[in-house]
């Protein structure tokens, strides 16, 4: 069967649909490109933000359009939070955000006149974690390690929790062993995701630190560079930089999620720290880390927020010296606390708030890669775009050198100057 498949949404998301891609590949099927032909095509939905949900439905229509008789198969976290909408929108299966083999069964034992198959769990009530082989597509220098899935953290704007459930773990040794397996099969880096990384260990017997599944996951690939996901500040602490400053192959790269720089909104997010503590965590970086690279995610126009709350947010990014912003309007979720706040602010402000927290990232970006300028660094190559040849250094600034057959190639470079968002320079001999 040819079968296509189009993934919203974060590297979690990513990771499982790699997974399926290798065990459809593995049982006999052919995967073909989204915007092609195919016999079955499988949505992988985001949600969210409102917007993911719309973008999810977008890609839905978007199949059945193309190929009217065709199977169209939606899994993810869109499917999981409003099964009937997605049902609504005529598929032939629907399921959640777990079960990605039984998902595959399924959709093989469809035929196009059966009727539709509607089986969504109850994500609250998941207390197993769900192993996926982990790997990457045929050509990639990394591979994503997925190693903990769910949260608890219950933010005010977030309807994750209800589509992901409670923290499940990848237990250690398999995490290591996974790890050992990828450096084997030629991979350079590992990613170390997750729903909420942070939360690791806490379902497992002992309850171990992620310090702890660094060090092993480190020691089993010691060839390949490993990268953090996204962590909270708590993460970050005297001992977990102690214990990660030792480690030669851990990526000084690491991003901490913020959301707000105000403690007043960070108390209406939920979320699990003030400013105070997430200047700790950035300072025990720096501390024990020789120019980490240092980046986080901003929620502007949260509900209530003030224009003393957003300056106060401007300050504190601007202090914090990030090498790189995500920056996102709040986005109303249905479902979520947030949405029944008082003071929903236009979208006028809240794109005005963007523009200018935008400004300020991008001056910050911009001071980062300038400190670069006639360094060295050890850069991973990737693809080859525009005569010249693209990777990533560990703290995952963009270098781009002239060369030849780099792909997967773990090179210095002498950094020369500035190119586009990345850093320009020339190899080292």
């Amino acid at each position: 069967m040819r079968v296509a498949i189009y993934t919203l949404g974060c590297k979690v998301n990513q990771y499982e649909t790699q997974a399926m891609e290798a065990e459809l590949t593995r049982r006999g099927h052919t995967l073909v490109p989204f915007d092609g032909a195919a016999e079955a095509y499988i949505i992988n939905t985001c949600t969210v933000t409102a917007v993911s949900d719309k973008k999810s439905r977008q890609m839905i229509r978007q199949a059945r359009k193309r190929a009217p008789h065709a199977i169209v198969a939606v899994c993810g976290c869109y499917a999981q939070t409003d099964p009937q909408a997605v049902e609504e929108l005529g598929v032939d299966l629907v399921m959640g955000s777990a079960r990605r083999m039984e998902f595959l069964d399924r959709l093989e034992a469809l035929s196009p006149d059966g009727g539709q198959v509607v089986e969504v769990d109850d994500a609250l009530r998941r207390r197993t974690y769900e192993h996926l082989p982990a790997g990457g597509l045929e050509g990639r220098t990394r591979a994503m390690l997925k190693v903990e899935d769910g949260c608890v953290n219950f933010c005010s704007y977030c309807i994750i929790p209800y589509a992901r459930g409670p923290v499940r773990s990848l237990p250690l040794e398999q995490a290591a062993a996974e790890a050992a397996r990828l450096a084997e099969e030629g991979y350079k880096e590992l990613v170390l995701t997750g729903i909420e990384i942070s939360s690791w260990g806490r379902d497992l017997p002992d309850r171990p630190q992620p310090i702890a599944l660094l060090e092993a996951v480190c020691a089993a690939a010691p060839g390949c560079r490993v990268r953090l996901g996204s962590l909270e500040p708590r993460t970050i602490t005297e001992e977990f930089c102690r214990r990660g400053a030792a480690l030669p192959n851990l990526c000084p790269h690491f991003h901490l999620s913020m959301q707000s720089g105000c403690d007043s909104v960070l108390r209406r997010m939920n979320r699990k720290y003030d400013t105070a503590r997430y200047s700790e965590s950035v300072k025990l970086l720096r501390d024990h880390f020789e120019r980490p690279g240092i980046t986080t995610d901003l929620i502007v126009g949260f509900p209530g927020e003030t224009e003393e709350e957003f300056a106060r947010t401007l300050d504190f990014i601007q202090r914090c010296a990030f090498s790189a912003m995500h920056i996102f309007p709040y986005s109303r979720r249905a479902g979520t606390p947030a949405a029944s706040m008082p003071g929903q602010l236009p979208n006028a402000v809240k794109e005005d708030r963007v523009h200018r927290a935008g400004a300020v990232a991008r001056e910050m970006h911009r001071s980062w890669l300038e400190g670069w300028v006639g360094r060295t660094l050890p850069v991973l190559f990737e693809e080859e775009k525009d005569g010249l040849w693209r990777g990533h250094a560990p703290n995952y600034t963009e270098v781009f050198v002239s060369g030849c057959g780099l792909h997967n190639v773990i090179a210095n470079a002498n950094i020369t100057g500035l190119h586009g968002e990345g850093l320009l320079g020339t190899l080292s001999l």
